[in-house]
């Protein structure tokens, strides 16, 4: 009984990370849509990259408690995070900017929120 409750409350846990990594990401991504780049490093700027460093340090940080979990509790891995890394880096020469990449990220993430009707 002692580990159902501890697997219960490290899943109970990682549904919290869970929710405080969407938090995060979604923050992120309305600061990028509002015209601040580099989150997704379509530059390499180092000065981009310093300023964005912490945002990116703290949804890996987050990334990395997930997957902990989740491999505890013998779950798929958290593919949200994978995403987004996929996304970042130089784009192709037709692809939009940081901020129209960001709404498009946060288009998508209020579609996956709402319950199918």
């Amino acid at each position: 009984m002692a580990k159902a409750d501890r697997l219960e409350r490290l899943d109970k846990r990682r549904a919290e990370m869970e929710a405080d990594y969407l938090e995060a990401l979604i923050e992120a991504l309305r600061v990028t849509a509002a015209g601040k780049w580099g989150l997704f490093d379509h530059n390499a700027d180092k000065i981009m990259r310093a300023a964005t460093a912490p945002v990116i340090e703290n949804l890996q940080a987050i990334a990395d408690d997930i997957a902990e979990a989740r491999e505890t509790l013998f779950m798929e891995p958290f593919t949200l995070h994978e995403e987004f890394l996929a996304a970042r880096g130089k784009p192709g020469a037709h692809a939009v900017g940081e901020p129209k990449q960001a709404r498009a990220w946060l288009e998508r993430l209020r579609l996956a929120e709402k319950p199918p009707t």
